[in-house]
C-alpha cells in the first residue's frame, strides 16, 4: 500500500517499453504553459434568486499572471523546483510576492470605487432635490392650465345650453304650426269632396236639366279654389318639413357639442383634481408620443361658435316660415268661405227656377190629363156608334141575301132593291167615317199620351233636379267648418 501523497505507479498489461531519450529541459518547455492558469469551472446556476441579469452587471475579476510568468522566467535552475517524475498532473503555484501584489491592486481599486460612489452619491441628491422641485413646479403650472382650459368650456358649454334651449323651443312652435297647417289642410280634405260630391249629384240630372248653369260654375271655381288653398299648404308644409330637419340638424350638432362639452369639462375638471396622492394614477407607457388632438384653441373656438351662429340663423329662418304661415292660413280660410257662399247663393237661385218651372209642368200635366180623359170618353163613343151600326147593316145585307134567291124573272131590280143596296152602302160609309173619326182621336189620344209623358218626365226631370240641388248638395252644405277649424286651432 503506498503512502498517501506519493504518486502511484501505473501497473500496465504489457511491459512498458524503456525511454531511451530525456525529457527536454524546462527552460525549453517554458513557453509552452507561460500565462497558464488552472480553471476549475464551479458550478453555477443562473436561476438562483441572487443572480441579477438587468438591473446589475456582474463583476469579473481578471486574475493576470504576468509576475508569476516573470518571476518564473527568470528563475535559474538552481532555483527551479525540482522536477517531479511519475506525477498525472502538474498544478502551477504562486510566490508571496505576487500574492501580497494581488491584494495590494485589490484594496486600492476598492478605494477607487468607494470615492466614485460616494460622488456619485451626492451629484444624486442634488439631482433629485432639482428634478422634484421642477417636477412640483410644472405639476403646477399644468394644473393652473387645466383649471384655465375647465374654465373656457364651461363658458361655451353654457353658451351651448341657452342656445340650444331657444333652439329647442323655436322648434316646437314651428311643430305646432305645422300641426295647425296639417289639421287645416285636412279640414279642407272634406269641403272638396262635398264640392266634387255636388259636382257628381248633379251628373244624376236628366235631360234638359243637365245644363251647364251658373251652380256648376261656381262648384268648379270652389273645387279651383279649394285646390289652390291645398297646394299652397302642402306647399307650406313642405318647407316646414324642411325647416324642421334644419332645426333639428343643428339642435343635433348643439346636443353633439354640448355632449363633447360636458364630457371634455369632466375629464378636465378630474385632470385638474387629480394629485400625487389620488387613487386610479398609474403608469401608461408610451402616452406621451401619440397625439391624438385633431384641434386647436383657434378652431376649437371657431367650430362652437360656428354652431351657435348656424343655430340662430336657422330659428331666424324657422320664425319667419311660422310668421308666413299664419297669414297664410288667415288668407285661405277667407277664401273658401267666400266662395262657399257664392254658391250656395247660386244653389239657392237655380232651386227657385227649378221649383217655378216644376210648378208650370204641374198646370199642364193636370191640362192634359183633363183632355186624355175626355178624348178617351170620346173614343168611347164612337165605337158604341160603330157598334151600333151593325145590326142595320147585317139586316140590310141580309135583305139583300135573301132576294137574290128569288126566282127567274123574280129577280128583280126594283126600287126595294136598289133602296137595299143604297143602305148597304150609306150604312158602310158610316162605319167607315166613324173609323177614321176613331183613328184620328186615337192618334190623338196618343199625342195627348205623348204630351203627358214628356210633362210627367220633365216634372220628374225637375223633381229629381230639385232632389239634387235641395236636398243633397244642400243637405251636404248645410254647416261649413268654423274660421277656427280652417286656422288649425282646433
Amino acid at each position: 500500500m503506498e503512502p498517501v501523497g506519493s504518486p502511484l505507479t501505473a501497473i500496465y498489461t504489457h511491459p512498458r517499453s524503456t525511454t531511451t531519450k530525456l525529457l527536454p529541459a524546462i527552460s525549453t518547455m517554458a513557453s509552452s504553459y507561460k500565462d497558464r492558469f488552472p480553471h476549475y469551472p464551479l458550478p453555477q446556476n443562473s436561476s438562483l434568486p441572487w443572480m441579477s441579469n438587468t438591473y446589475y452587471k456582474p463583476a469579473t475579476i481578471n486574475q493576470t499572471l504576468a509576475p508569476f510568468s516573470k518571476s518564473f522566467q527568470g528563475l535559474t535552475t538552481s532555483k527551479k523546483l525540482p522536477l517531479i517524475f511519475n506525477k498525472p498532473t502538474f498544478i502551477t503555484r504562486y510566490t508571496p510576492d505576487d500574492w501580497y501584489k494581488s491584494n495590494l491592486t485589490n484594496y486600492k481599486e476598492s478605494e477607487i470605487y468607494q470615492h466614485d460612489a460616494e460622488c456619485l452619491r451626492v451629484d444624486t441628491s442634488h439631482m433629485i432635490e432639482d428634478k422634484y422641485k421642477q417636477t412640483e413646479k410644472t405639476q403646477g403650472e399644468n394644473t393652473k392650465s387645466l383649471g384655465i382650459r375647465a374654465s373656457d368650456i364651461g363658458f361655451w358649454k353654457l353658451e351651448l345650453c341657452l342656445e340650444l334651449d331657444e333652439m329647442m323651443k323655436e322648434t316646437n312652435a314651428l311643430a305646432d304650426m305645422k300641426k295647425r297647417v296639417e289639421r287645416a289642410l285636412a279640414e279642407t280634405e272634406p269641403l272638396l269632396q262635398i264640392t266634387q260630391e255636388c259636382l257628381l249629384q248633379r251628373e244624376k240630372r236628366m235631360g234638359i236639366d243637365l245644363v251647364h248653369d251658373n251652380v256648376e260654375k261656381e262648384l268648379f271655381t270652389e273645387v279651383d279654389v279649394i285646390r289652390s288653398c291645398q297646394e299652397r299648404m302642402q306647399q307650406y308644409l313642405d318647407m316646414a318639413k324642411a325647416q324642421l330637419v334644419s332645426n333639428r340638424v343643428a339642435q343635433h350638432e348643439l346636443e353633439r357639442d354640448l355632449a363633447n362639452k360636458q364630457a371634455a369639462h369632466h375629464i378636465s375638471n378630474k385632470c385638474y383634481n387629480l394629485r400625487n396622492t389620488s387613487d386610479g394614477i398609474s403608469y401608461y407607457q408610451g402616452v406621451e408620443r401619440v397625439d391624438a388632438t385633431i384641434s386647436v384653441p383657434e378652431s376649437w373656438t371657431k367650430f362652437t361658435d360656428n354652431n351657435i351662429l348656424r343655430s340662430q340663423s336657422e330659428r331666424a329662418a324657422s320664425a319667419k316660415l311660422r310668421d308666413s304661415s299664419e297669414n297664410l292660413l288667415v288668407v285661405t280660410a277667407n277664401e273658401m268661405r267666400c266662395q262657399f257662399s257664392r254658391v250656395n247663393v247660386a244653389f239657392t237661385n237655380r232651386i227657385a227656377e227649378t221649383a217655378n218651372a216644376k210648378s208650370t209642368i204641374q198646370t199642364h200635366l193636370n191640362k192634359t190629363l183633363q183632355e186624355i180623359l175626355q178624348m178617351e170618353t170620346n173614343i168611347e163613343a164612337i165605337q158604341k156608334a160603330m157598334r151600333d151600326q151593325g145590326p142595320p147593316f147585317k139586316v140590310a145585307q141580309t135583305r139583300l141575301d135573301e132576294c137574290k134567291w128569288r126566282p127567274n124573272m123574280e129577280l128583280c131590280r126594283d126600287t126595294a132593291q136598289l133602296h137595299l143596296v143604297n143602305e148597304v152602302h150609306e150604312i158602310d160609309e158610316t162605319v167607315q167615317s166613324l173609323e177614321q173619326r176613331l183613328r184620328d182621336s186615337e192618334d190623338s189620344l196618343q199625342m195627348l199620351f205623348h204630351a203627358k209623358s214628356i210633362l210627367q218626365y220633365e216634372l220628374a226631370v225637375k223633381a229629381n233636379s230639385l232632389f239634387i240641388d235641395h236636398e243633397k248638395c244642400m243637405g251636404m252644405r248645410k254647416t261649413f267648418p268654423s274660421i277656427a277649424r280652417l286656422l288649425g286651432s282646433v
